[in-house]
């Protein structure tokens, strides 16, 4: 029997129940780091800053989740081509629209808003279109041989290809490394052989382990053929390595955000109670003035609530009943679980700094209302998941 519900009474209120924790938990962490911040950012309040923007991503939300997800799929390809002019505008339009922010050409100028990434959005619409490509094949080859998941990685290739060569021009390498996130989330569950799977995996771990032997047995080779002398990625890299040799500028950031988590203890030292002074502690480095103000425990407390997050956005995913939708909630996941991981990570020192934020928790604004829409995607897809009896 049928018991279809409208997608009011369908909503997901423990998925709001986790975004209203985790808005308030960025306005208190935002707040905590504000003695960090430099003399001339002392006076802009950025907690209430950040809650302008979840309002905003709110509206997003509400905007996502009046359309049927399904109308994404018939505006996949033209969203597509909306994200690459985007993109291309970057490499075209000149200052003061396109200004270079740390050696990248990753953000457009605008009057009156201030800095937006484009790639941002573009996240949001390479989810959209690989979860057409899958589920149209899927649709199209029912025989899953093994030619027909070549056939389907080479579609899926073809088109994350153009966004991730113009990302790695800009360059921006945290956000290239949330597109193959989003990318391998979604191949792992399009039904390609996991046979396939491995040996692209093999391939890419092969291909990594010649360059790090090249990197460390011939440094002056890798510098000038494979990365230049000059390279901020580089630089990254040999900071992440050995920070406290570089501990007075590339490695400087790493040393902060270790100083700042290993003092916080089990408690922490108490709201805006702050010694390590962190740059850019209200953004990429939120985590370490968390741990380093509530210990342990509240950072602890942050990353059990991505757990729930994460946890919940699965559920809803398997609960679907089409593919393009579970598909749409595969690729947030990967997208959300990655930027995670990642970020806390390189505060930790396990991996890399790449600038990349912490979702929902670090201050941005067009880093936050992507996600929002994110979440206004997955909200979409569980409004709409049909429910029958004996289920």
């Amino acid at each position: 029997m049928n018991t279809d519900k409208s997608p009011q009474q369908q909503l997901d209120y423990t998925l709001i129940f986790i975004m209203f924790l985790m808005a308030l938990t960025s306005a208190i962490a935002i707040s905590s780091a504000q003695p960090t911040l430099p003399e001339k950012l002392q006076n802009i309040n950025f907690a209430f800053l950040q809650l302008r923007w979840y309002i905003i991503g709110i509206i997003a939300v509400i905007g996502t989740m009046v359309i049927d997800f399904d109308r994404f799929k018939q505006l996949s390809w033209y969203l597509y081509g909306f994200g690459m002019v985007l993109l291309l505008g970057l490499e075209v339009l000149p200052p003061p629209l396109v200004e270079p922010i740390k050696g990248a050409r990753s953000w457009y100028t605008l009057p009156g808003i201030g800095n937006f990434q484009p790639s941002e959005l573009m996240k949001i619409f390479m989810i959209i279109v690989l979860s057409k490509i899958i589920t149209d094949h899927r649709e199209k080859y029912a025989t899953n041989t093994v030619r027909d998941d070549l056939l389907l990685l080479g579609k899926v290739f073809a088109a994350a290809a153009p966004p991730i060569l113009l990302l790695m021009r800009q360059p921006d390498t945290g956000m290239t490394m949330v597109f193959c996130a989003i990318i391998g989330s979604l191949i792992i569950v399009s039904g390609v052989k996991w046979k396939l799977i491995f040996s692209f995996i093999l391939s890419g771990a092969g291909i990594a382990a010649i360059g790090v032997f090249i990197f460390f047995t011939f440094p002056d080779f890798f510098n000038k053929y494979i990365l230049d002398t000059n390279s901020y990625k580089l630089d990254r890299i040999y900071g992440w390595l050995n920070p406290y040799e570089y501990s007075s500028d590339i490695g400087f950031q790493l040393i902060k955000s270790l100083l700042a988590i290993g003092s916080g203890e089990l408690y922490g030292k108490g709201y805006q109670q702050l010694e390590v002074y962190l740059p850019e502690g209200h953004t990429d480095f939120i985590f370490a003035i968390i741990s380093e103000q509530f210990g342990f425990i509240g950072g602890s407390i942050v990353i059990s609530l991505f757990f729930l997050l994460i946890y919940r956005m699965i559920h809803i995913a398997l609960e679907s009943n089409d593919p393009f939708g579970s598909f749409l909630c595969t690729g947030v996941i990967g997208m959300i679980t990655f930027q995670v991981f990642q970020n806390v990570g390189m505060t930790v020192g396990l991996l890399p700094i790449t600038g990349l934020p912490l979702p929902f928790i670090s201050y941005g604004g067009s880093s936050l209302a992507t996600y929002m829409i994110a979440i206004g995607i997955v909200l979409n897809v569980r409004s709409r998941t049909r429910k029958y009896m004996f289920d």
